[in-house]
């Protein structure tokens, strides 16, 4: 018997990570959700999750949480400019725990990108390097959620903005890379391996726009921006400053091919195509 444990499970990602492992057959109760609150888990706790608590700048609930798991996944954390240290709680836990794999949710080309967003990763990656741990990196490029969960204020405004010029970015579900983690997590010989995980079908911002045109009859332009009018926009539609710098960063990472991968990893670790661009924006619409 295996145990298997999520972090994060409270997320979008975590959550749909625990769901991927019952879809695969693995037994409720052989799965652990962690959360910091796990009231926000209740709902795994009643398919048979085992539910635990375990928060990232907590090392003790951490501790607990791991007891007996032998294998497990690292999502990671949103609090950026925290998230290294945080990582490092995780990780430390792990390995007292002495879980035979750890996999962990980085970013595309982390040990080469450029983005600011790279950097926590890179370092965490260096850490899990460092630990002794076997491990297993799921490098994943942008949700594309990040553009369809913006459908309705694009077509009311008729535009999608951006600062990645035409640069292709290979985003995918997070089902798809939910689904890719649960994947790795359960197979065999995975120590060691490094998946840079993107939608089978790249695009241009400009291509989005004109594949939400058509699928919503609505005419819907791209409307390429410096990285900092497109800070000074989402800061004036609510943002923070440094989360929309943080974002307009990403964009100029798309421009340089950073969030962009053909490697086919995604695609064959969940055993059938990625859910295409067009796909994802009808089930928007819906």
């Amino acid at each position: 018997m295996t145990t298997y444990l999520v972090t994060g499970a409270s997320g979008q990602l975590g959550r749909l990570t625990v769901h991927a492992l019952l879809e695969r057959g693995i037994t409720p109760s052989d799965v652990v959700a962690t959360a910091r609150d796990t009231d926000t888990v209740a709902d795994l706790a009643e398919l048979g999750v085992v539910v635990r608590r375990a928060d990232y700048t907590d090392p003790t609930s951490l501790k607990e949480a791991f007891t007996g798991v032998d294998r497990a996944l690292l999502v990671s954390s949103s609090a950026v400019g925290e998230r290294v240290a945080q990582h490092a709680n995780v990780i430390e836990a792990a390995k007292e725990a002495g879980v035979e794999l750890l996999g962990y949710t980085s970013v595309t080309h982390a040990d080469t990108s450029e983005m600011v967003l790279a950097q926590e990763h890179r370092q965490t990656e260096e850490l899990l390097a460092a630990s002794g741990l076997a491990t297993v990196l799921l490098r994943n490029s942008w949700y594309i959620e990040n553009y369809t969960g913006q459908v309705a204020t694009a077509l009311e405004h008729g535009v999608v903005l951006g600062a990645a010029g035409e640069g292709r970015v290979s985003a995918a579900t997070r089902t798809d890379f939910a689904a890719a983690a649960a994947a790795a997590l359960v197979a065999e010989d995975q120590a060691g391996r490094v998946y840079e995980l993107g939608g089978d079908t790249a695009f241009t911002l400009a291509e989005y726009a004109a594949t939400l045109s058509a699928e919503s009859g609505t005419e819907v332009a791209y409307r390429d921006l410096s990285a900092d009018e497109l800070t000074s926009s989402l800061v004036g539609v609510g943002l923070p400053e440094p989360y929309a710098a943080l974002l307009a960063d990403s964009d100029l990472g798309i421009a340089r091919g950073e969030l962009l991968t053909d490697s086919g990893d995604l695609a064959r670790l969940i055993g059938r195509p990625t859910t295409t661009p067009r796909e994802a924006i009808r089930a928007a619409l819906a």
